[in-house]
Protein backbone atom coordinates (compact mmCIF):
# COMPACT_ATOMS: atom_id res chain seq x y z
CA UNK A 1 0.00 0.00 0.00
CA UNK A 2 1.63 3.32 -0.88
CA UNK A 3 2.48 6.07 1.78
CA UNK A 4 1.56 8.95 2.16
CA UNK A 5 4.77 10.49 1.32
CA UNK A 6 4.48 8.24 -2.06
CA UNK A 7 1.30 10.00 -2.62
CA UNK A 8 2.80 13.49 -2.32
CA UNK A 9 5.84 12.45 -4.17
CA UNK A 10 3.81 10.73 -7.06
CA UNK A 11 1.55 14.44 -6.95
CA UNK A 12 3.91 16.56 -7.03
CA UNK A 13 5.95 14.61 -10.22
CA UNK A 14 2.20 15.43 -11.92
CA UNK A 15 2.13 19.41 -11.16
CA UNK A 16 4.57 22.38 -10.97
CA UNK A 17 5.74 24.12 -8.33
CA UNK A 18 7.59 27.61 -7.86
CA UNK A 19 9.83 28.94 -5.25
CA UNK A 20 8.10 31.97 -2.96
CA UNK A 21 11.07 34.17 -4.69
CA UNK A 22 9.33 33.18 -8.39
CA UNK A 23 6.03 33.67 -7.33
CA UNK A 24 7.17 37.23 -5.87
CA UNK A 25 8.31 38.49 -9.23
CA UNK A 26 4.69 36.87 -10.75
CA UNK A 27 3.12 39.31 -8.73
CA UNK A 28 5.08 42.25 -10.11
CA UNK A 29 4.81 41.20 -13.92
CA UNK A 30 1.74 38.79 -14.11
CA UNK A 31 -0.71 40.65 -12.25
CA UNK A 32 -3.35 38.79 -13.94
CA UNK A 33 -2.05 35.84 -11.41
CA UNK A 34 -4.51 35.10 -9.10
CA UNK A 35 -2.84 33.77 -5.29
CA UNK A 36 -5.18 31.07 -3.98
CA UNK A 37 -4.69 30.51 -0.35
CA UNK A 38 -5.93 26.78 0.54
CA UNK A 39 -5.08 27.09 4.58
CA UNK A 40 -7.57 26.82 7.22
CA UNK A 41 -9.36 29.75 8.71
CA UNK A 42 -7.35 30.03 11.97
CA UNK A 43 -4.36 29.74 9.73
CA UNK A 44 -5.69 32.63 7.54
CA UNK A 45 -6.62 35.06 9.91
CA UNK A 46 -2.98 34.71 11.75
CA UNK A 47 -1.94 36.35 8.16
CA UNK A 48 -2.34 36.22 4.01
CA UNK A 49 -0.55 37.60 0.87
CA UNK A 50 -2.29 40.40 0.31
CA UNK A 51 -5.25 39.86 -2.34
CA UNK A 52 -4.91 36.11 -2.39
CA UNK A 53 -8.09 34.47 -3.22
CA UNK A 54 -9.21 32.13 0.54
CA UNK A 55 -10.64 28.59 -0.02
CA UNK A 56 -9.97 25.96 2.42
CA UNK A 57 -8.50 23.04 1.04
CA UNK A 58 -12.06 21.21 2.09
CA UNK A 59 -14.07 23.31 -0.01
CA UNK A 60 -12.17 23.71 -2.80
CA UNK A 61 -14.18 21.97 -5.17
CA UNK A 62 -17.14 23.48 -4.15
CA UNK A 63 -15.84 26.94 -4.50
CA UNK A 64 -13.42 27.08 -7.38
CA UNK A 65 -15.75 27.62 -9.45
CA UNK A 66 -17.56 30.45 -8.52
CA UNK A 67 -14.19 32.52 -7.06
CA UNK A 68 -11.97 31.93 -10.20
CA UNK A 69 -14.23 31.21 -12.89
CA UNK A 70 -11.87 31.21 -15.62
CA UNK A 71 -9.75 28.12 -16.47
CA UNK A 72 -6.84 29.71 -18.03
CA UNK A 73 -6.43 32.14 -15.28
CA UNK A 74 -2.70 31.84 -14.15
CA UNK A 75 -2.96 30.37 -10.48
CA UNK A 76 -0.21 30.74 -7.58
CA UNK A 77 -1.56 27.88 -4.90
CA UNK A 78 -0.38 28.23 -1.07
CA UNK A 79 -0.77 26.67 2.07
CA UNK A 80 1.55 26.54 5.46
CA UNK A 81 4.52 24.65 3.78
CA UNK A 82 3.92 23.11 0.40
CA UNK A 83 1.84 20.09 0.81
CA UNK A 84 -1.69 21.16 0.66
CA UNK A 85 -1.31 23.12 -2.29
CA UNK A 86 0.55 20.11 -4.06
CA UNK A 87 -2.49 17.98 -3.98
CA UNK A 88 -4.94 21.25 -4.15
CA UNK A 89 -3.04 22.49 -7.80
CA UNK A 90 -3.54 18.53 -9.31
CA UNK A 91 -7.05 18.88 -7.87
CA UNK A 92 -7.69 22.49 -10.23
CA UNK A 93 -5.54 21.00 -12.85
CA UNK A 94 -8.53 17.99 -13.15
CA UNK A 95 -11.11 20.67 -12.74
CA UNK A 96 -9.78 21.96 -16.44
CA UNK A 97 -7.83 24.73 -14.92
CA UNK A 98 -4.81 25.04 -17.25
CA UNK A 99 -1.92 27.28 -15.79
CA UNK A 100 -1.84 26.07 -12.14
CA UNK A 101 1.52 25.93 -9.67
CA UNK A 102 1.99 24.96 -6.29
CA UNK A 103 4.48 27.63 -4.24
CA UNK A 104 6.85 25.63 -2.44
CA UNK A 105 7.65 26.10 0.97
CA UNK A 106 4.42 27.84 0.85
CA UNK A 107 3.56 30.56 3.46
CA UNK A 108 5.89 29.85 5.98
CA UNK A 109 9.25 30.32 3.77
CA UNK A 110 7.23 33.22 1.80
CA UNK A 111 6.82 34.97 5.53
CA UNK A 112 10.35 33.89 6.99
CA UNK A 113 11.89 35.36 3.41
CA UNK A 114 10.28 39.10 4.53
CA UNK A 115 7.61 39.27 1.89
CA UNK A 116 4.83 41.20 2.13
CA UNK A 117 1.88 40.01 3.50
CA UNK A 118 -0.26 41.22 6.37
CA UNK A 119 -3.13 40.02 8.86
CA UNK A 120 -6.16 40.15 6.89
CA UNK A 121 -9.40 41.33 8.00
CA UNK A 122 -11.90 38.93 9.10
CA UNK A 123 -15.34 38.54 10.69
CA UNK A 124 -15.55 38.16 15.03
CA UNK A 125 -17.35 34.68 15.97
CA UNK A 126 -20.07 36.54 16.65
CA UNK A 127 -20.20 37.62 13.17
CA UNK A 128 -19.44 34.13 11.94
CA UNK A 129 -22.46 32.53 13.03
CA UNK A 130 -24.91 36.04 12.37
CA UNK A 131 -23.91 35.77 8.83
CA UNK A 132 -22.97 32.27 8.68
CA UNK A 133 -25.96 30.88 5.71
CA UNK A 134 -23.89 33.98 3.67
CA UNK A 135 -20.77 31.90 4.40
CA UNK A 136 -21.97 29.02 3.15
CA UNK A 137 -22.69 30.61 -0.54
CA UNK A 138 -19.26 30.58 -2.48
CA UNK A 139 -20.41 33.47 -4.09
CA UNK A 140 -20.98 35.50 -0.99
CA UNK A 141 -18.32 33.98 1.54
CA UNK A 142 -16.45 35.89 4.01
CA UNK A 143 -14.95 38.50 1.14
CA UNK A 144 -18.79 38.76 0.25
CA UNK A 145 -19.75 39.60 4.09
CA UNK A 146 -16.83 42.27 4.47
CA UNK A 147 -18.40 43.92 1.15
CA UNK A 148 -21.39 44.53 2.53
CA UNK A 149 -20.48 45.35 6.00
CA UNK A 150 -18.36 48.45 4.32
CA UNK A 151 -21.19 49.25 2.23
CA UNK A 152 -23.55 52.54 2.72
CA UNK A 153 -27.44 52.18 1.24
CA UNK A 154 -29.79 55.56 1.28
CA UNK A 155 -33.29 54.24 1.81
CA UNK A 156 -35.55 56.97 0.43
CA UNK A 157 -38.41 56.89 2.69
CA UNK A 158 -39.17 54.60 5.55
CA UNK A 159 -42.64 53.80 4.61
CA UNK A 160 -44.02 50.98 2.97
CA UNK A 161 -41.30 50.12 0.83
CA UNK A 162 -38.61 51.28 2.21
CA UNK A 163 -39.92 49.47 5.55
CA UNK A 164 -38.97 46.02 4.44
CA UNK A 165 -35.96 46.88 2.59
CA UNK A 166 -34.51 48.14 5.38
CA UNK A 167 -35.10 44.94 7.23
CA UNK A 168 -33.67 43.14 5.02
CA UNK A 169 -30.97 45.14 4.17
CA UNK A 170 -29.87 44.82 7.70
CA UNK A 171 -30.24 41.62 8.30
CA UNK A 172 -28.16 41.13 5.94
CA UNK A 173 -25.56 42.98 7.58
CA UNK A 174 -24.92 46.24 5.06
CA UNK A 175 -22.88 47.89 7.30
CA UNK A 176 -24.78 51.56 6.97
CA UNK A 177 -27.72 52.32 6.17
CA UNK A 178 -29.18 56.03 5.93
CA UNK A 179 -32.73 57.15 5.37
CA UNK A 180 -34.10 60.21 4.71
CA UNK A 181 -38.15 61.02 5.59
CA UNK A 182 -39.95 63.96 6.88
CA UNK A 183 -42.90 62.41 7.96
CA UNK A 184 -44.36 60.91 11.84
CA UNK A 185 -45.61 57.32 12.53
CA UNK A 186 -49.26 57.76 11.68
CA UNK A 187 -51.73 54.37 12.76
CA UNK A 188 -52.78 53.98 9.11
CA UNK A 189 -48.86 53.55 7.87
CA UNK A 190 -48.82 50.37 10.69
CA UNK A 191 -50.92 48.58 7.64
CA UNK A 192 -47.82 48.04 5.76
CA UNK A 193 -44.59 49.71 7.32
CA UNK A 194 -43.57 46.94 9.04
CA UNK A 195 -40.27 48.95 10.65
CA UNK A 196 -42.82 50.86 13.09
CA UNK A 197 -45.39 49.78 15.24
CA UNK A 198 -48.30 51.01 18.08
CA UNK A 199 -46.04 52.18 20.49
CA UNK A 200 -43.88 54.62 17.91
CA UNK A 201 -47.25 56.82 16.54
CA UNK A 202 -46.28 60.02 16.91
CA UNK A 203 -42.31 59.52 16.55
CA UNK A 204 -40.54 60.75 13.59
CA UNK A 205 -40.09 57.83 11.27
CA UNK A 206 -36.36 57.48 10.69
CA UNK A 207 -36.17 57.99 14.51
CA UNK A 208 -38.29 54.83 14.71
CA UNK A 209 -36.73 52.89 11.85
CA UNK A 210 -33.34 53.07 13.51
CA UNK A 211 -34.38 51.69 16.54
CA UNK A 212 -36.08 48.95 15.09
CA UNK A 213 -32.88 48.27 12.48
CA UNK A 214 -30.63 48.94 15.90
CA UNK A 215 -32.14 46.22 17.65
CA UNK A 216 -32.09 43.80 14.36
CA UNK A 217 -28.21 44.05 13.54
CA UNK A 218 -25.85 45.86 15.81
CA UNK A 219 -23.15 45.81 13.07
CA UNK A 220 -25.47 48.18 11.60
CA UNK A 221 -24.86 52.08 11.47
CA UNK A 222 -28.04 54.37 10.75
CA UNK A 223 -28.01 57.79 9.87
CA UNK A 224 -31.14 59.47 9.90
CA UNK A 225 -32.06 62.53 7.92
CA UNK A 226 -35.05 64.06 8.81
CA UNK A 227 -35.82 66.17 6.15
CA UNK A 228 -37.39 66.63 2.53
CA UNK A 229 -35.37 65.77 -0.46
CA UNK A 230 -34.82 68.84 -2.66
CA UNK A 231 -32.31 70.51 -5.14
CA UNK A 232 -30.58 71.86 -2.49
CA UNK A 233 -29.73 68.83 -0.72
CA UNK A 234 -29.95 66.30 -3.23
CA UNK A 235 -26.71 65.85 -4.75
CA UNK A 236 -24.48 65.84 -1.32
CA UNK A 237 -27.13 63.40 0.10
CA UNK A 238 -26.38 60.58 -2.60
CA UNK A 239 -22.59 61.61 -2.58
CA UNK A 240 -22.38 59.90 0.31
CA UNK A 241 -23.72 56.33 -0.40
CA UNK A 242 -23.14 53.78 -2.55
CA UNK A 243 -26.50 53.22 -4.54
CA UNK A 244 -30.47 54.13 -3.44
CA UNK A 245 -33.32 52.34 -2.69
CA UNK A 246 -36.19 54.40 -3.95
CA UNK A 247 -39.16 54.41 -1.83
CA UNK A 248 -40.69 57.54 -2.89
CA UNK A 249 -44.41 57.97 -3.68
CA UNK A 250 -44.22 61.04 -6.24
CA UNK A 251 -42.92 62.05 -9.36
CA UNK A 252 -41.12 64.89 -8.26
CA UNK A 253 -38.47 63.42 -6.13
CA UNK A 254 -38.37 60.54 -8.50
CA UNK A 255 -36.89 63.22 -11.10
CA UNK A 256 -35.35 64.85 -8.86
CA UNK A 257 -33.92 61.50 -7.72
CA UNK A 258 -32.56 60.71 -11.68
CA UNK A 259 -31.15 63.49 -12.39
CA UNK A 260 -28.95 63.63 -9.20
CA UNK A 261 -27.93 59.97 -9.74
CA UNK A 262 -26.66 60.93 -13.29
CA UNK A 263 -24.63 63.78 -11.62
CA UNK A 264 -23.44 61.36 -8.97
CA UNK A 265 -23.02 58.38 -10.66
CA UNK A 266 -24.92 56.69 -7.92
CA UNK A 267 -27.29 53.51 -9.04
CA UNK A 268 -30.67 53.99 -7.98
CA UNK A 269 -33.12 50.61 -7.52
CA UNK A 270 -36.57 51.88 -8.13
CA UNK A 271 -40.13 50.71 -6.87
CA UNK A 272 -43.57 51.47 -6.54
CA UNK A 273 -46.80 50.13 -5.96
CA UNK A 274 -50.43 50.90 -6.70
CA UNK A 275 -53.37 49.14 -5.28
CA UNK A 276 -52.77 45.02 -6.08
CA UNK A 277 -49.79 45.82 -8.78
CA UNK A 278 -45.79 46.68 -8.18
CA UNK A 279 -43.05 47.12 -9.97
CA UNK A 280 -39.36 47.34 -9.57
CA UNK A 281 -36.47 47.96 -11.68
CA UNK A 282 -32.52 49.67 -11.48
CA UNK A 283 -31.47 52.63 -13.25
CA UNK A 284 -27.70 52.86 -13.42
CA UNK A 285 -26.28 55.72 -14.41
CA UNK A 286 -24.65 56.05 -17.98
CA UNK A 287 -25.03 52.23 -18.44
CA UNK A 288 -28.63 51.08 -19.11
CA UNK A 289 -31.47 53.62 -19.36
CA UNK A 290 -32.36 56.34 -16.47
CA UNK A 291 -36.01 57.50 -15.26
CA UNK A 292 -36.25 59.68 -17.99
CA UNK A 293 -35.79 56.78 -20.20
CA UNK A 294 -38.51 54.97 -18.98
CA UNK A 295 -40.82 57.84 -18.06
CA UNK A 296 -40.24 61.10 -20.17
CA UNK A 297 -43.03 63.27 -18.84
CA UNK A 298 -44.86 62.35 -15.87
CA UNK A 299 -48.64 61.48 -16.13
CA UNK A 300 -51.33 64.47 -14.61
CA UNK A 301 -52.00 63.94 -11.43
CA UNK A 302 -55.38 62.82 -11.53
CA UNK A 303 -53.73 59.75 -13.57
CA UNK A 304 -51.31 59.01 -11.12
CA UNK A 305 -53.06 59.48 -7.39
CA UNK A 306 -50.91 58.16 -4.19
CA UNK A 307 -51.43 54.93 -2.27
CA UNK A 308 -53.29 57.24 0.32
CA UNK A 309 -55.94 58.47 -2.41
CA UNK A 310 -56.13 54.63 -4.65
CA UNK A 311 -55.30 52.42 -1.50
CA UNK A 312 -52.85 49.19 -1.32
CA UNK A 313 -52.94 45.83 -0.36
CA UNK A 314 -50.88 45.91 2.47
CA UNK A 315 -48.60 42.81 2.00
CA UNK A 316 -47.64 44.28 -1.76
CA UNK A 317 -44.98 46.93 -0.77
CA UNK A 318 -43.26 43.82 1.49
CA UNK A 319 -43.02 42.32 -1.87
CA UNK A 320 -41.61 44.95 -4.16
CA UNK A 321 -39.49 46.24 -1.28
CA UNK A 322 -37.87 42.68 -0.68
CA UNK A 323 -37.42 42.99 -4.52
CA UNK A 324 -35.71 46.05 -4.04
CA UNK A 325 -33.33 44.60 -1.15
CA UNK A 326 -32.51 41.90 -2.91
CA UNK A 327 -31.17 44.05 -6.30
CA UNK A 328 -29.31 46.03 -4.18
CA UNK A 329 -27.63 43.03 -2.06
CA UNK A 330 -26.29 42.21 -6.25
CA UNK A 331 -25.47 45.13 -6.98
CA UNK A 332 -22.97 45.15 -3.97
CA UNK A 333 -21.54 42.40 -4.31
CA UNK A 334 -21.72 42.24 -8.36
CA UNK A 335 -23.79 39.00 -8.06
CA UNK A 336 -26.12 37.92 -11.54
CA UNK A 337 -27.78 39.94 -13.57
CA UNK A 338 -29.83 43.25 -11.99
CA UNK A 339 -32.77 44.72 -13.11
CA UNK A 340 -31.22 47.42 -15.25
CA UNK A 341 -33.06 47.91 -19.12
CA UNK A 342 -35.99 45.81 -17.89
CA UNK A 343 -38.87 46.52 -15.71
CA UNK A 344 -40.79 43.46 -13.56
CA UNK A 345 -43.95 44.31 -13.07
CA UNK A 346 -46.08 42.21 -10.25
CA UNK A 347 -49.59 41.24 -10.24
CA UNK A 348 -50.94 39.88 -7.06
CA UNK A 349 -54.05 39.30 -7.81
CA UNK A 350 -53.06 36.21 -10.18
CA UNK A 351 -49.49 35.87 -8.70
CA UNK A 352 -47.86 37.27 -11.93
CA UNK A 353 -44.59 38.26 -13.23
CA UNK A 354 -43.90 40.43 -16.55
CA UNK A 355 -40.70 41.31 -17.89
CA UNK A 356 -40.46 44.45 -19.64
CA UNK A 357 -37.43 45.83 -21.72
CA UNK A 358 -36.61 49.56 -21.10
CA UNK A 359 -33.95 51.01 -23.90
CA UNK A 360 -32.14 53.54 -23.41
CA UNK A 361 -32.83 56.75 -25.26
CA UNK A 362 -30.15 58.23 -27.07
CA UNK A 363 -31.69 61.67 -27.44
CA UNK A 364 -33.01 61.38 -23.59
CA UNK A 365 -32.55 65.07 -21.91
CA UNK A 366 -31.01 63.98 -19.07
CA UNK A 367 -28.49 60.59 -19.33
CA UNK A 368 -27.66 61.51 -22.94
CA UNK A 369 -26.00 64.88 -21.87
CA UNK A 370 -22.78 65.53 -20.08
CA UNK A 371 -23.54 65.22 -16.07
CA UNK A 372 -21.98 68.83 -15.73
CA UNK A 373 -24.61 70.39 -17.75
CA UNK A 374 -27.47 68.78 -15.86
CA UNK A 375 -29.49 71.51 -14.00
CA UNK A 376 -30.81 70.07 -10.90
CA UNK A 377 -34.53 71.75 -9.78
CA UNK A 378 -37.28 71.18 -8.70
CA UNK A 379 -40.64 69.74 -10.24
CA UNK A 380 -43.22 69.97 -8.19
CA UNK A 381 -44.51 72.35 -10.80
CA UNK A 382 -44.55 70.05 -13.34
CA UNK A 383 -46.13 66.63 -11.63
CA UNK A 384 -48.74 68.21 -9.16
CA UNK A 385 -50.71 70.51 -7.68
CA UNK A 386 -49.04 71.53 -5.60
CA UNK A 387 -45.37 70.59 -3.64
CA UNK A 388 -44.87 66.83 -2.37
CA UNK A 389 -42.58 66.13 -0.03
CA UNK A 390 -40.09 62.72 -0.29
CA UNK A 391 -42.64 60.30 1.41
CA UNK A 392 -43.63 56.89 1.04
CA UNK A 393 -47.08 54.92 0.43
Amino acid sequence: MPTFRDLLTATKAQIREITPAEADTRRDTEPETVFLDVREPDEFEQGAIPGAVFIPRGHLEAQVESRIPGRETPVVVFCAGGVRSAFAAKTLSELGYTDVVSMSGGFNQWKDQDRPWSAPRTLTPEQRNRYQRHLLLPEVGEEGQLQLLDAKVLLLGAGGLGAPSALYLAAAGVGTIGIIDMDVVDESNLQRQIIHNLDRVGMRKVDSARETIEKLNPDVKVETHDTRLDASNVVELLSQYDLVVDGADNFPSRYLLNDASLKTGTPVVHGSIFRFEGQATVFKPHDGPCYRCFLPVPPPPELAPSCSVAGVLGVLPGIIGSIQAMEAIKLLLGLGESLSGRLLAYDSTDQSFMNYKIRRDPNCPACSIDPDDLVIAEYDQFCTPHPVPAAVG
